[in-house]
């Protein structure tokens, strides 16, 4: 199922945007390419090994395969920009793949060759706030013209590090960034009191946002690797084109979420505070 964006999170499609104070954006980027695209992947304890491993080879597989390589082909330019970091608490993040151009399967090659030599690290905490401020900076950074901007965030509980998630993910899509959801519903690895049932429901108020802007729940760890080669195609198609409309329409399910204000997203820092937040 696609949870679709949350309207108070998501803008309109096709809505112009105004930039911010925040995140600067260069004046002028020297290369063209259809998406500038961020994979930011949770790496906090509460992943297990496996988990780790499944979700790294799980973006390796997805990165190399035929619907994803043909889905950057079909672009006008037939190139995308991406970068790869993993994330974990407030100020811990990554960097596996800094900014990289991917026009053909040999260009992919080189990026899962790339993520291959930097094994996945655990930190502790889970800050979604941290991650989406280092994706702006990684934006900010770029020296691409994307005609979209995607950040697709996985992770397996809600923000209980850093500043609160939303006004970090608002700042972001205000900028024109799409902020895509990957919520990890296995509990493989520790569980305990900081979980909650309805990580997809969170994710839908909390941290997806911009012009069609979806997450796809993941509940077990075999659906994992198509999850992800369905969630990056549909990123690289957008959801104006026909591989949209050929991958989701039949499967797209709005989410009955909660009108803002009414679903708690302050739930992680609660729980980590055992039901205080500073």
């Amino acid at each position: 199922m696609i949870a679709l964006g949350h309207p108070a999170a998501a803008l309109v499609l096709g809505a112009a945007f105004v930039f911010s104070s925040g995140w600067s954006v260069p004046a002028a980027r020297a290369e063209p390419v259809d998406v500038e695209l961020i994979i930011a992947a949770d790496v906090s304890l509460s992943m297990s090994y496996d988990e780790l491993r499944i979700q790294r080879d799980g973006y390796v597989a997805a990165l190399t395969h035929d619907s994803v390589i043909n889905a950057i082909k079909d672009g006008m330019h037939g190139r995308i920009a991406i970068a790869i970091f993993e994330w974990a608490g407030e100020g811990s993040q990554f960097l596996v793949v800094p900014w990289t151009i991917i026009e053909s399967r040999a260009d992919a090659q080189q990026v899962v060759q790339q993520m291959a030599r930097t094994p996945p690290r655990s930190a502790r905490r889970t800050s979604i706030s941290g991650a989406i401020a280092f994706a702006g900076d990684l934006f900010a950074e770029s020296h691409f013209t994307g005609m979209r901007r995607v950040l697709d965030v996985s992770g397996d509980g809600p923000n209980n590090s850093g500043p609160p998630v939303v006004p970090i993910r608002d700042a972001l899509v205000a900028q024109g960034v799409t902020i895509n959801g990957l919520p990890l519903m296995t509990n493989m690895g520790p569980a305990g009191r900081f979980d909650i049932d309805d990580l997809d429901d969170y994710y839908a108020n909390c941290v997806i946002g911009g012009p069609g802007a979806f997450s796809i729940p993941v509940t077990d760890w075999a659906d994992f690797p198509e999850a992800v080669r369905r969630k990056i195609v549909l990123e690289l198609a957008g959801p104006w084109s026909p591989t949209w409309r050929r991958y989701a329409e039949r499967e797209v399910k709005a989410l009955t979420v909660s009108m803002a204000g009414e679903y708690d997203c302050m739930i992680g820092e609660r729980r980590w505070g055992g039901g205080l937040v500073p």
